[in-house]
This record gives C-alpha cells, structure tokens and sequence, in this order.
C-alpha cells in the first residue's frame, strides 16, 4: 500500500512531522509515503532535506493546477502500490490503519475503502455549541453515519484508500472542484469521484470501517461560528456542482437521509438537553438550523451558476499526468 499526504503550507509543519510518523509506525507497514508538495518550493526544499535517506519517504511537487485534486492525483501516478491511501496533512493515523484498509481488498469488487476521522479540537474540548451532526465541517466523522463496515456511496477524502484499479476504469480526481489553497473551503472531489467508480464498475463495492481511525487537528480557526457558516456555504456549493454533473439522483442520495433523519434528531435532541439543563443544548439545535439554511443557500447559489456556466470539471486519466516523480508500473503490489 502508499500513502499520499498532500502538502501546501509550512504552517503545518510540525503537522506534516507527525502525520508522516504516524504512516511510519503502522502495524501493516507502508510500501512508500509520498509527500505531495502544492506549488511551494521553499516547503518543497524543506522536506527534500527533511526526509533525504528515508527511502520510504518520498517528496514531489504537484504536477498539475494547484489545488488538493491535482497533488492526488500526482500522488496516484507516482506510487507503485496496488492500493493507494490518503491521509491530510494535520492528521495522525493510529497504528493499525493500513491494516483495516487492507482486509476488505481480498474481495476484488471492493473499490474503496474509508475510515474515520476523530476530531482532536485546539483547545482541548469540543465547543458546547458544535453539534456533532456537523463535524464533516472540521473534515471529520459526523454523527449519523453507520456504524462498522458498511457499504457506502462515497469515502471521505482525508481518510480513505482505492484501489489503483479505480483511477484506471474512472480516471483521477476531477480539478476545479476541490479545496485549493487560499480559496473558499469547497469539497466534494471524492463524492464525483466515488460516483464515477460506481458507473465504471456497476458491480464495485465501496466500504467505510469505522476502526480505520486517524485523529484530524482542528485549528482555532475552525472552532468559531464563522467557519461553521463558511464551510456550510461552500458545501451546498459543492453538493450544487456535484448534482448537476451526475444528477440529483445520486448526487443527493445520502443527503437526503442526512437532512430528513439525522438533523431533526439532532434538533430535538439539542432541545432535550436544554431542558435538562446541560450546557449548549438551545445552541446545538440552532446551530443545526442554521447550517441547513446556510448550505440550502449555497446550493441554490451554486444550481444556478450550474445552470448558467455549465459544471464540466477536466478528469484526467492517470497515467497522462507528467513531472510526478516516477512512472507507474502495471502490475505492482500493495
């Protein structure tokens, strides 16, 4: 198996550190971890010198448009692994990872396979008016997702694994969809991805065990009122791009059972805290609220810029990304 961590600001640093030990201390060892650098090249030279001897460690700068899709997919390209994993850059994965991300790929159906993601807050504690409901916010595992192994339509980016055969039949991440740098905090790459698998494989299964774990930092930053509004804009952006490019049908699949079950549970149960007098209970429940009109505003938003400049993202083919650091090689193992 490799690991890609895609890289782009020195501010993580001491992240980046630990994220990369972490892939080094796995019960199930690594073929390579490759660090994807995101068009910066005084961090590129920085782990160049970092990493220079660790033969398991490999540094390359991204060979396409910058953005998180792009430094993936140069990742893919670049590994020899028959299964390719990918861990964010301020997230530690616990000791056996690899191992549950590589049992289920005994069965040659399986496509994909998830983890999930434990939210380590900056300052100690989860703020009492985060509902839990929301924590794919922070890029982590929100409550309302199925326990165990389970089938699923989509794995979540920062915690996942495919099997190289995927990015064969479907192609690599789609760019101008995804997180890049600086800009608004979009998501949605590995849902069409996800998607684009299953309609290249009718017959692929895609898994997430929930004790594939990684623990993800949130910064400051993101334990903040603001943010939560930010990210939920620009993921009904994002659901509004990812609809209208495979239809709604698919596209909002699991959406749909998230908003009719999951949050009103989560309201109510918001409220009955409140009633028992446990903190943040009234916060919680219009936090919920107020996410939900938040990302239906920007998904309206984005239905119809959609409609008025189309929603064509470019998908490359795999084995056509150049300058990634090496060739891939048919027929290598995990």
């Amino acid at each position: 198996m490799s690991v890609v961590v895609c890289v782009y600001t020195e501010d993580r640093w001491e992240d980046i550190l630990a994220a990369v030990a972490s892939v080094r201390a796995q019960t199930r060892p690594a073929l390579e971890t490759l660090l994807v650098v995101d068009h910066n090249p005084t961090l590129l030279d920085r782990l160049t010198k970092e990493y220079e001897g660790a033969d398991e460690v490999r540094v390359l700068p991204n060979a396409g448009p910058r953005g998180l899709s792009a430094g993936r997919n140069t990742g893919v390209a670049a590994s020899h692994g028959a299964i390719v994993a990918f861990l964010d850059d301020d997230a530690v994965a616990e000791r056996d990872w690899l191992r549950r991300f590589a049992d289920p790929y005994r069965d040659p159906r399986v496509m994909a396979v998830g983890g999930r993601a434990v939210p380590v807050w900056s300052s100690g504690r989860r703020p009492d008016w985060f509902p839990e409901e929301f924590d794919w916010v922070v890029g982590c595992s929100y409550r309302g997702l199925p326990a165990g192994r389970v089938r699923v339509r989509n794995v979540l980016g920062g915690n996942a694994s495919f099997r190289r055969e995927a990015f064969d039949v479907a192609g690599g991440f789609a760019t101008g969809i995804g997180r890049d740098g600086d800009k608004r905090p979009l998501g949605g790459e590995e849902t069409e991805l996800c998607i684009r698998i299953g309609r290249a494989r009718p017959d692929a299964i895609l898994l997430v065990d929930d004790r594939a774990v990684i623990h993800h930092k949130v910064p400051a930053a993101r334990e903040h009122f603001a943010y939560f509004r930010t990210r939920a804009y620009a993921e009904g952006l994002s659901k509004a791009l990812v609809a209208r490019s495979v239809g709604t049908g698919k596209g909002l699949e699991s959406e749909r059972r998230y908003a009719t079950r999951v949050l009103p549970a989560g309201v109510a149960r918001g409220l009955r805290d409140q009633f028992l007098g446990r903190s943040g209970g009234a916060r919680r429940a219009g936090a919920i609220v107020a996410g939900v009109l938040t990302a239906a505003g920007g998904y309206v938003v984005g239905s119809v810029r959609a409609r008025r400049h189309g929603t064509t993202f470019p998908v490359v083919r795999i084995g056509e990304v150049t300058g990634a650091g090496a060739a891939v090689r048919e027929g290598d193992a995990a």
